[in-house]
């Protein structure tokens, strides 16, 4: 959990609630001119200058979303934004604030807190939204975190689930199923670790799927890269559950049905050869795997010719009518396999069916 074993380390008692929220956030400057007030009073203060706040929220649990025998607390920081900004970005919307709550027991000291608050702010940095406030308690069953990041746009570039057509193209960006792939290497080496301390973990030659896993990035860069292509989505989504969950929400709000080309997914070779590797469907990986954070939208076929040959983006499929139904063309046939949802459902604590 926390990799310094020699120093002494300070209890979260010696601080208390207060004086532990201080401590952790005094190095958070604000830097958007919407944040009028940030931590340090009883709420803060967000100037939207007419436009619209868009607001998500997610709670990450210790034994349900992730495992702190793997995963270190900087990098467990950084997603934890992440995967909330990633949310902002999937409705075309700028991030610009955030707000950490924490639930932890007495096990972790006050330098855990430190390395967990190390990779937030390196996430603020990096995507330049300000931590505004929050809220710490204590935990009898390890550490907690709910992080609610807030986004402002105009309200006419904000992009919905729901506007989706018959014949809307389908476009999905960078490439899946790596994080997933990560976490099976993780996940491995952390089972080997448990049955032998003295083993060191095999984690040579998957840099790319193990940060895709620990590290991964929110696309907030795609908004600028379609306005320059003058392309506005008629919907969207992040890749958070996998590929074909997304793409039934998408034709769940949008009242259309989808075609899916197996032989368009983008994949990485490398989780392509670790799939093989670990006896797993590198396709299913990208269907059902989740986390790569990715953007999934739908644009109309008169932007084909804007989008075809970009390198950030692939054309995957389109949209047809709703009684159509959701299926995925399978390579080299026109053999039609129905897509269903199978991504990380934390009620059933794996993957679900449905």
């Amino acid at each position: 959990m926390f990799e310094d074993k020699s120093q002494e380390l300070t209890p979260i008692s010696k601080l208390g609630e207060f004086g532990l929220i201080k401590h952790l956030t005094e190095y958070f400057p604000l830097s958007n001119e919407s944040s009028e007030l940030g931590v340090g009073d009883d709420a803060a203060v967000i100037n939207p200058e007419n436009k619209r706040v868009v607001l998500t929220t997610d709670v990450l649990a210790e034994g349900v979303h992730f495992n702190l025998g793997y995963v270190p607390l900087k990098h467990l920081g950084y997603k934890a934004v992440v995967v909330n900004l990633s949310d902002i970005a999937a409705m075309n919307a700028v991030p610009t604030q955030i707000l950490v709550s924490l639930a932890v027991s007495s096990r972790f000291p006050v330098e855990a807190l430190e390395e967990l608050y190390a990779g937030i702010q390196a996430a603020c940095a990096r995507y330049k939204v300000d931590l505004i406030g929050g809220d710490t308690t204590s935990s009898n069953s390890g550490l907690v975190m709910s992080i609610t990041a807030v986004g402002i746009e105009n309200g006419e570039n904000i992009v919905k689930r729901s506007g989706a057509k018959a014949n809307d193209l389908l476009v999905v960006t960078g490439d899946l199923g790596g994080a997933y792939m990560g976490l099976q290497i993780l996940e491995r080496e952390h089972a080997v670790f448990l049955a032998d301390p003295n083993m060191q973990p095999e984690m040579e030659g998957y840099d790319y799927i193990l940060e895709r896993q620990l590290k991964p990035e929110a696309r907030t860069d795609v908004k600028a890269i379609l306005e320059q292509l003058e392309i506005k989505p008629t919907s969207m989504i992040d890749i958070s559950d996998g590929l074909a969950s997304e793409i039934l929400h998408l034709s769940d709000q949008s009242k259309v049905g989808f075609r899916l080309y197996e032989e368009k997914i983008p994949m990485d070779n490398l989780t392509i050869t670790t799939a093989d590797e670990m006896n797993l469907n590198p396709v299913m990986t990208a269907l059902s795997g989740g986390e790569d954070y990715e953007l999934l939208f739908t644009i109309s076929p008169n932007d084909f010719d804007k989008i075809k040959n970009h390198p950030d983006f692939t054309i995957i499929g389109h949209a047809v009518e709703k009684e159509d139904g959701n299926f995925m063309v399978a390579r080299g046939s026109n053999q039609l396999v129905a897509l269903t949802a199978q991504g990380w459902d934390a009620f059933l604590g794996n993957q679900q069916n449905g």
